[in-house]
């Protein structure tokens, strides 16, 4: 039990060096001390386990006091690095993007490659390129435009995608942990991390593509709101909702999402909620979404923001999703 204890407040501290190291980027290890807490002994032990890693590494020594040089510290925010990959439809056909990302959401490099229908083996083949050319890469993102569960990709608006369990398969081929997530909790999540939003504040986020159905992602006290199996947000279940991928007029689009956005607010009283379309122009909605007010009146209404961003907050959600899962984690001894 002893040794048990001891391990986990190694842990501890290891990933508070970490975290401080992450946050000022250099010091020397009496400033790691004092921004610590921790004895300079115990730094020294620490520092030299990261140095060993890899995970920090020497810079420059500076002057001390007109003593002996003190040797500064760095961070290598790419000890680690994230492949981050997600699908979309453009024109017709199927766009992967794939990214490199380090621990500073620095993005390392980035490739697109357009393929005619989704082919499993060529995404397999665009994984095998990046792992080749990054071995420091520790995880894969995957952004879809759907939901998994239990390792089944069950609801999408690709068919290609329904029913497979590309996932799992991606885990045993390559031997690192995925991260898989839905597109439109990937863009609220990346909207409410670039606009640095209250954490206790709830957040909506519906997309209206052009050919698909809507969906939508709750962002609540700093996370998604997941639901049972993943399935919370899966607006096009609504009741008397539209044949989305038929033609519709400007206004019967407008009263459709009018009537979710009241429907989200009777049921979720959000502070925000966020629409990215671009189906109609901003003054159409905002008169519609005015009309529709005075003839739904309700007690509060939330601020509602249209947004053509989708695919930027997109990309940012699923890089910063999946650099969270690289972070550690305390270690639990038996």
């Amino acid at each position: 039990m002893r040794k048990a204890n001891a391990n986990l407040m190694k842990e501890i501290n290891l990933n508070n060096v970490r975290h401080v190291m992450r946050r000022v980027e250099t010091a020397t290890k009496p400033q790691l001390a004092s921004l610590t807490k921790l004895s300079v002994v115990t730094v020294n032990s620490l520092v030299k386990e990261l140095l060993e890693l890899g995970e920090l590494i020497e810079d420059d020594p500076v002057p001390s006091n007109g003593g002996r040089p003190a040797q500064t510290y760095r961070y290598n925010f790419d000890f680690s690095l994230a492949l981050v990959l997600y699908l979309k439809e453009e024109q017709g056909q199927e766009l992967v993007s794939a990214s490199i990302v380090n621990l500073e959401d620095h993005i390392v490099s980035k490739e697109e490659y357009i393929m005619p229908v989704f082919e499993r083996q060529r995404f397999y083949e665009i994984i095998e390129h990046f792992l080749a050319l990054y071995p420091s890469i520790k995880v894969i993102g995957i952004g879809i435009p759907g939901q998994a569960v239990n390792g089944e990709i069950m609801v999408s608006s690709h068919q290609e995608l329904k029913g497979s369990r590309i996932i799992e398969e991606i885990e045993s081929r390559f031997g690192l942990p995925v991260m898989v997530e839905n597109d439109v909790n990937a863009a609220i999540s990346g909207y409410c991390m670039r606009q640095n939003s209250d954490l206790e504040q709830c957040v909506i986020g519906i997309y209206f593509p052009m050919r698909y159905p809507p969906g939508m992602g709750i962002y609540l006290d700093g996370k998604i709101v997941k639901g049972k199996n993943g399935m919370s947000g899966e607006i096009k279940f609504l009741p008397h909702a539209p044949d989305w991928q038929r033609e519709m007029s400007k206004s019967a689009f407008v009263d459709a999402a009018c009537q979710i956005a009241q429907t989200v607010n009777a049921v979720l009283a959000p502070d925000k909620i966020v629409i990215y379309q671009e189906k109609v122009e901003v003054d159409v909605w905002n008169e519609a979404w005015k009309s529709y007010q005075l003839r739904h009146p309700m007690p509060s209404y939330p601020e509602l923001v249209l947004q053509q961003t989708f695919q930027q907050d997109f990309e940012a959600g699923m890089r910063w999703l999946t650099l969270k899962s690289l972070e550690p984690s305390l270690v639990q001894f038996s």
